[in-house]
């Protein structure tokens, strides 16, 4: 697989995170909430300051703003490493898990770094586009728009449970947006595939060349 299969990939899932981000910032109000499939699929507009699946380094600006940088310097690094792996020739697994948990680090950096210069602040009304520095933040202080939302149980424990009956239960309750979904897929497939997936072709082929 060749650098430029994975940047590909790193673009389709970027656009689909920026397009999905810019359509729900500009046609929902800050809590708006739809039903996609049943009650268990919404469109659920929030959005956050920090990490993934809404949480947060600290309340601080400082915070945040260390934050973003650290993800703009992981990023950066991301990308160099990524065509080390595609040039030692590491498999399509790999790859492509690399390249989604690239693409998602990225899609959350363009919010930080840029909507709180070109969104108007989302409240009771939806927000706008506005002239560049005119919008709700400061330059890497942006918010990171979530609206993917599965709330596929929700109930109330029997009372019989221990320490938590009676109480409601909701899974699964984080709201999350596309570029959160990109990591944890690409995360969750190196942990449980690892000894598969990490580690170079070293494999020749009849000819004396190696295998692509």
């Amino acid at each position: 697989m060749k650098y430029r299969h994975t940047l590909l990939i790193i673009l389709l899932v970027i656009l689909a995170d920026q397009i999905s981000k810019f359509y729900i910032k500009t046609h929902f109000y800050y809590g708006e909430e739809i039903n996609v499939i049943g009650n268990w699929f919404k469109l659920h507009f929030i959005e956050n300051e920090g990490m993934a699946f809404g949480m947060k380094l600290s309340q601080a600006a400082t915070g945040k703003l260390i934050l973003t940088l650290f993800r703009l310097v992981a990023v950066v690094f991301g990308f160099f490493y990524l065509k080390r792996l595609c040039n030692m020739g590491y498999g399509k697994g790999a790859l492509i898990c690399g390249s989604l948990i690239l693409a998602g680090a990225l899609g959350n950096l363009i919010d930080s770094i840029f909507y709180g210069q070109i969104f108007s602040e989302s409240s009771f009304h939806v927000a706008q586009w506005v002239p560049w520095g005119k919008g709700y933040g400061a330059l890497f202080h942006g918010k990171v728009v979530d609206m993917l939302y599965f709330p596929m149980i929700d109930t109330v424990l029997p009372n019989w449970v221990p320490l938590v009956g009676g109480k409601n239960f909701r899974f699964f309750e984080p709201v999350f947006n596309i570029a959160d979904a990109a990591i944890s897929i690409g995360v969750l497939t190196l942990v449980f595939f690892h000894n598969k997936l990490i580690q170079p072709k070293t494999t020749e082929s009849k000819g004396g060349g190696n295998v692509e």
